[in-house]
């Protein structure tokens, strides 16, 4: 069914495709679905992905920047060189196909099990972590005047943000509390420079090919920011997948990472960068905590909800990691 939709879309658009072919779906949450498909043209086949809210889906959740906002960041990016997919079409609401845009396939992998460990990814390893902060760097160095309407966030709103989550779970975590009042008492307050911050800038949304970084993906937490907030989110322990001494994604260092940055003409502020290491791993640990939570009261009971939710407690690890050498 979705292939006739597709096809009657993207004639409208593309002029000389005579179908499509291939479509299947990747993966789907609660309103958000992704999917794969070539367009059939004369002059060759072009590979697709489509992103959408499918017709009778509400509104985004109040965190996400939207589908329409996510198409225009990654064609503004890609526009300035960055390694982002080409945005093809921005879906009509007489499409029948519901909220959302198309763009060009990339080619690659985002599986952090194979990046990290497959022979094939061997020589792009070593060069990742500079790679991505000078992609990094350009996300934040996208102009104002482009960018679409996007929610601000600081320091202190996170951590109050945070808070009320965790305390909705009525479910008393003692490291939790350390890493709250440690957050509290180094807020390092608003960002001297205010820029678009990626907001989930790790392994699943990166696309890593043999020569390294791709493309990024998954714009819905973009925002406005302290732009150190994707350094450290990246460097965030659970993104490393066992590879606990390589803190950037599992292949490289915090030190590659900077370079790569700065090498643009931007400033690491290594102290701010640390805070949001902080925040990034006990944010991922109240996620953790969430999914447990509707595993247990909500109607999916899903075994995938049941694994994230434990992982609540590899994050207690992390930020005992992060705090005990501080003295605190």
């Amino acid at each position: 069914m979705i292939e006739a939709e597709l096809a009657r879309c993207v004639a409208s658009f593309h002029p000389g495709a005579t179908g499509v072919t291939g479509a299947a779906k990747l993966s789907g949450g609660a309103s958000q679905e992704t999917w794969t498909f070539d367009i059939v043209h004369p002059d060759g086949t072009i590979g697709a992905i489509l992103r959408r809210a499918p017709p009778g889906f509400g509104a985004a959740p109040s965190r996400a920047a939207g589908l329409d906002a996510e198409a225009n960041l990654m064609q503004l990016a890609h526009d300035a060189g960055l390694p982002s997919p080409r945005v093809l079409h921005v879906l009509r609401p007489e499409e029948g196909l519901g909220t959302g845009f198309i763009m060009a396939r990339v080619e690659g992998e985002t599986i952090a099990r194979k990046i990290l460990r497959d022979e094939q990814f061997a020589k792009a390893r070593p060069l990742l972590a500079r790679q991505l902060g000078k992609v990094a760097a350009g996300i934040h160095g996208l102009p104002a005047t482009k960018l679409p309407k996007l929610r601000q966030m600081t320091a202190t709103k996170e951590i109050g943000d945070l808070e009320r989550e965790y305390r909705s779970f009525d479910w008393p975590r003692p490291v939790f509390e350390l890493a709250l009042r440690w957050l509290r008492d180094h807020d390092p307050g608003p960002s001297n420079e205010v820029t678009l911050v990626h907001g989930d800038f790790r392994h699943g949304n990166l696309i890593i090919g043999p020569d390294g970084v791709r493309a990024v993906l998954d714009w819905e937490l973009a925002h406005f920011g302290d732009p150190m907030e994707d350094l450290g989110w990246i460097c965030v322990n659970s993104w490393r997948f066992g590879e606990i001494d390589k803190p950037v994604g599992g292949f490289g260092t915090r030190e590659e990472l900077f370079a790569g940055y700065e090498e643009t003409g931007r400033k690491v502020d290594p102290v701010r960068v640390m805070f949001w290491e902080v925040m990034g791993t006990l944010r991922w640990g109240v996620m953790c905590c969430g999914m447990m939570q509707r595993f247990r009261s909500g109607p999916d009971h899903s075994m995938e909800r049941a694994m994230i939710g434990r992982r609540a407690s590899e994050t207690e690890i992390d930020l005992l990691r992060l705090l005990a050498p501080r003295g605190r």
